[in-house]
C-alpha cells in the first residue's frame, strides 16, 4: 500500500487551503488567550455554546508585528482598553497552513466597533441583574462619618496615585489614618484582587469591637488609562454595592463611569480628588462643629440676657414686698414688746401688791402651806421671811 509522507500530506493540505479559500474573512469570536512576543500577537479563537460555556470551535490566529503595530494602538485607543481574554473581537483574516508548525488564521485587521457593542450589551445586562438584585443603589444609602480618619485604601503601592493620595492626606491639617490593602489594579486579575482586599477589610474590622475604619477608597492613578474592563465585572460590582462601609472610588479615567464607580458610594477621577474629598468632607465637619459653637454661645448670651432682665423684674417686685413684710414684723415684735411689760411681776410690785413664794416657787393656795412652814414674800422694796402658824 502507497502512503504519503507526513511533508507531503501537509503540503497538499496546504496547496489546497491557498487554491479554495484564497481570500480574506470576517470572524467573529472570543478571546480565550492574547499574548505578545517579539511585537507579534498570538491569539487562542473559542466559540462557545450560545447558553453554556461549551467549547464547540476552537483556532489559533497570529497578527505580525507590521500589522499589530498599526491595529492594536487603534484597538486600544477605540475601545479604551487592550485585547485580552474574554473579549469578543470581530477579525478579518485569512488561511495560513504551514507543513511543521500546522494551521492558523492570519489577522490583517480588526473591528473595534464590534467590541465596544459587545461590552456595552455586557455592561447593560451587569447593571440590569444588579438593579434586579436590589443592590445597586445600596451604597448610596450610606453616609461618610463626620469624623472620617480611618481610610483603609485598596491601591497598587507602587502607583503614584496611591503615594499623590497619601501625601495629601499627610498635608491637610487633619489627622488622618491610611492602611494599604495592595491590590493588582490593571489586567485581567483585577477582579478578584480587589474582592479578596475588600474581604480582608472586612474581616481586620470584624476582628474588633468597633470599625477600624470609617470608609474604603479604591484608587487606581499612575498606570495605563486602558484595561479597565476589570471594573466591569458583576462579581465586584456585587461585592461593592453591598459593602458595609462607604466606598470613594478613583480609578483616574475620563471615559464613561465603570460600573465600580456606578455602585460605589462616591465617584471621583483621580485618587488626588479622593483625597481633596476626604479634606472637604473634614472641613464642613468642622465648619459645622463651629457654626453650632456659635449658635449654643449665641443661645447662652441670650438665655443669660433674658434671665438676668428676669432677675431685675423679680426683684423690682420683691424689694417692696419684703419691705412691707419687714415693717409688719417690727409692729408685731413692737406690740409683743409691750406686752411682756405689761406682765412684768415688777409693776405689780409698785401698785402694792406682793408675791409670796414656797421654796422658790409662787405660791397661789394656802392651803398648799402647813404650820412651820417658811414662807418669803417680795415687795415693792425689799422682803419679808415668814413662818406660818
Amino acid at each position: 500500500m502507497d502512503a504519503y509522507s507526513l511533508l507531503e500530506l501537509n503540503s497538499m493540505v496546504r496547496q489546497s487551503i491557498e487554491h479554495t479559500m484564497n481570500q480574506e474573512y470576517w470572524v467573529e469570536a472570543e478571546l480565550s488567550e492574547c499574548r505578545e512576543n517579539r511585537g507579534h500577537c498570538f491569539m487562542e479563537l473559542i466559540q462557545k455554546e450560545e447558553h453554556s460555556n461549551t467549547p464547540i470551535a476552537r483556532a489559533s490566529a497570529k497578527c505580525w508585528q507590521s500589522t499589530w503595530g498599526m491595529i492594536g494602538p487603534y484597538f486600544e485607543r477605540t475601545t479604551g482598553q487592550p485585547l485580552h481574554t474574554g473579549l469578543k473581537v470581530r477579525l478579518q483574516v485569512y488561511p495560513q497552513f504551514h507543513e511543521a508548525y500546522g494551521f492558523s488564521w492570519i489577522i490583517t485587521d480588526i473591528d473595534p466597533t464590534f467590541t465596544l457593542g459587545d461590552m456595552a450589551r455586557r455592561r447593560q445586562e451587569i447593571i440590569r441583574q444588579l438593579k434586579e438584585e436590589g443592590i445597586f443603589d445600596l451604597q448610596k444609602d450610606l453616609t461618610l462619618p463626620l469624623f472620617c480618619l480611618n481610610i483603609a485604601v485598596i491601591s497598587s503601592q507602587s502607583a503614584a496615585g496611591y503615594g499623590d493620595f497619601v501625601n495629601q492626606l499627610a498635608d491637610s491639617p487633619y489627622d488622618f489614618h491610611t492602611q494599604l490593602f495592595p491590590a493588582i489594579m490593571q489586567g485581567e486579575q483585577v477582579e478578584e484582587s480587589i474582592i479578596q482586599a475588600l474581604n480582608a477589610i472586612y474581616n481586620s474590622c470584624a476582628n474588633q469591637q468597633t470599625s477600624a475604619f470609617d470608609c474604603v477608597v479604591i484608587i487606581r492613578g499612575g498606570g495605563a488609562t486602558a484595561d479597565l474592563s476589570g471594573f466591569d465585572a458583576l462579581q465586584l460590582a456585587e461585592n461593592v454595592a453591598q459593602y458595609p462601609l462607604p466606598i470613594i472610588t478613583g480609578i483616574g479615567h475620563d471615559r464613561d463611569e465603570s460600573i465600580l464607580d456606578m455602585v460605589s458610594n462616591t465617584r471621583v477621577k483621580t485618587p488626588t480628588a479622593a483625597a481633596q474629598l476626604l479634606i472637604s468632607h473634614l472641613d464642613s465637619t468642622a465648619l459645622r462643629i463651629d457654626t453650632c459653637g456659635e449658635r449654643i454661645n449665641t443661645f447662652f448670651s441670650l438665655l443669660k440676657t433674658r434671665e438676668e432682665a428676669r432677675i431685675d423684674k423679680l426683684s423690682s417686685y420683691l424689694s417692696p414686698l419684703i419691705f412691707h413684710l419687714l415693717e409688719r414684723e417690727q409692729h408685731k415684735l413692737e406690740m409683743l414688746e409691750q406686752r411682756a411689760k405689761a406682765l412684768d411681776p415688777a409693776l405689780l410690785l409698785k401698785r402694792g401688791y406682793s408675791i409670796t413664794l414656797h421654796n422658790g416657787h409662787l405660791l397661789r393656795n394656802a392651803a398648799e402651806v402647813k404650820p412651820g412652814t417658811e414662807l418669803e414674800t417680795r415687795l415693792e422694796q425689799g422682803t419679808i421671811i415668814s413662818i406660818v402658824k
